[in-house]
């Protein structure tokens, strides 16, 4: 698929944004709803190809420490040897192995997410947001995206049985990527 030449003028490497880019997953809690989370502190890099989009790369580094749910006690467990054992494991990572077009501004890069050790293969769907140079003469692109994982997968097992039926922590996490990225001089 040939990239439109207005793609091919954002070629070159992008810095994410933290302060403008959202690391976040919802998780089902006790089989009746949904909790929400992010990650505050995470640095990621791209470089992005418009003319092949095939030969742009992606790599995020997340500090696990920085989970927030919105309540220190559940925050505090996530950061426990029960999940993410932030003591031995500070560092999530994604690393890309493949981009792909699939059309108008939908793109799917897959590659190597590593939890707790453990490295899988993770695959997002991508809807390129746009491109624009902001107030400060920043050249900024942003992508939202999401993904789906078992943590289970990852060494993610604790849980607890539920007198009703169930349990209180789904296997199925909800990956969401709402990214802003600068381009590099």
């Amino acid at each position: 698929m040939t990239a439109t030449p207005d793609l091919a003028t954002l070629t070159g490497d992008y810095t994410v944004d933290p302060a403008h880019t959202t690391i976040g997953f919802t998780a089902r809690h006790a089989m009746v709803t949904n909790v929400k989370g992010k990650f505050l502190d995470f640095t990621g890099t791209l470089h992005l190809d418009g003319t092949d989009p095939s030969r742009s790369t992606a790599s995020l580094d997340i500090t696990m420490d920085s989970i927030d749910t919105g309540s220190p006690d559940r925050d505090g467990h996530l950061k426990s040897s029960d999940f993410f054992n932030t003591g031995e494991y500070p560092t999530t990572t994604f690393r890309s192995t493949k981009a792909e077009s699939l059309g108008g501004d939908d793109y799917r890069i897959t590659g190597d997410l590593s939890i707790l050790g453990t490295t899988k293969p993770l695959t997002i769907d991508l809807e390129f947001n746009g491109a624009a140079k902001d107030p400060f003469g920043n050249e900024r692109v942003g992508f939202e995206g999401k993904a789906e994982i078992k943590r289970s997968e990852w060494g993610l097992t604790w849980n607890a049985a539920l007198e009703t039926g169930g349990v209180l922590v789904s296997d199925k996490i909800k990956l969401n990527f709402d990214i802003s990225a600068i381009r590099q001089a």
